[in-house]
């Protein structure tokens, strides 16, 4: 197995010293024969027809969409094809500078800062928020492994470092978070939430609901872009925080949606919801994948070290259309 490394990533461990940390921070880079759960790759559709896996995670606008034609520099004219792609990984760690999926722990530069937590707002302890830091990574499998190259729709690109919320001012701060994205002022109040009973009805069954692009089923509300977030389960938490990075990465600009269109990937500043789901990693491997807002009953239970927990990696799969055929 070979991986290809940006040099940003060179440049900023030896900016902020790695070093192999035995805490609850991971010690080893992640395992992608291992660690990623195979079967997220299906179902696969080609012309419109389910061939492989089962159910209707390809959402209904894939069925019957066999023909596609596209236009450009290379017009190609040939079958409309959907599977999902491990392309994305998303630390959500309460140590902060803790890179969880490539094992090392950075020194953090201003210590005692930065840290994830929990608290609590009743004597009871009912009403609770955690406060997690963010590391997205580019994380191309089909491209690491040298797999399905032929495939114009897969991307070719190198493992990089894309984000880390410890740089982003606004990842503690809701009153910026709120003044850079205003719509929160709207969508992120109770009020708002109420719609996304709905939605965390569907999320149940696997096919969130787009429209309610606030919403993010049992997870929370999509809005502020900040890194706390209301919690009854501490990995059903981390989940919302890691979903809620899949919809900042993709108003800035930084995550393109190749669900939407066969002919190429999209910029989407109001995400499709039902386009990625998510597969726990680190601390514990999940034996499948979870559509954004799914419960946690069920699926969490297990997957919290009691001794040394609190940091995760998840893998996205986000679904992709191709359209496959020949070219002019």
């Amino acid at each position: 197995m070979k991986y290809y490394f940006n040099i940003s990533i060179i440049i900023l461990l030896g900016m902020f010293g790695a070093k192999s940390y035995a805490g609850s921070c991971s010690d080893s880079f992640l395992s992608i024969p291992t660690e990623v759960n195979w079967q997220c790759v299906f179902p696969i559709s080609i012309g419109g027809v389910v061939e492989m896996g089962s159910g209707n995670s390809l959402g209904d606008e894939d069925i019957g969409d066999s023909l596609c034609a596209c236009g450009g520099t290379n017009p190609t004219v040939g079958l409309s094809v959907s599977f999902w792609e491990p392309a994305r990984v998303i630390d959500t760690v309460k140590d902060a500078w803790c890179m969880n999926a490539i094992g090392a722990q950075l020194s953090n530069p201003s210590p005692g800062k930065g840290g994830g937590s929990l608290s609590t707002n009743s004597p009871n302890g009912v009403n609770s928020t955690i406060f997690a830091q963010m590391h997205y990574y580019k994380f191309p499998v089909w491209a690491i492994l040298n797999m399905f190259t032929d495939l114009p729709c897969t991307e070719d690109s190198s493992f990089d470092i894309a984000m880390m919320s410890e740089l982003l001012p606004n990842w503690n701060n809701p009153v910026l978070a709120m003044l850079l994205n205003p719509e929160a002022l709207v969508f992120g109040n109770p009020v708002a939430q109420l719609a996304c009973i709905a939605d965390s009805v569907k999320a149940a069954t696997g096919s969130p609901i787009d429209h309610l692009f606030w919403c993010m089923g049992s997870w929370g509300n999509a809005y502020p872009f900040t890194g706390s977030i209301g919690a009854t389960d501490r990995v059903e938490a981390n989940a919302g925080i890691a979903a809620r990075s899949i919809y900042m990465m993709g108003r800035t600009g930084l995550l393109l949606d190749p669900g939407v269109d066969a002919c190429g990937s999209v910029y989407t500043p109001i995400w499709k919801k039902s386009h990625y789901k998510l597969q726990l990693m680190r601390p514990v491997k999940d034996n499948a994948c979870r559509p954004i807002g799914m419960s946690g009953i069920g699926w969490t239970m297990g997957k919290n070290k009691i001794i040394g927990g609190g940091n995760y990696s998840w893998m996205v799969f986000r679904k992709v259309k191709c359209c496959i055929g020949y070219s002019f």
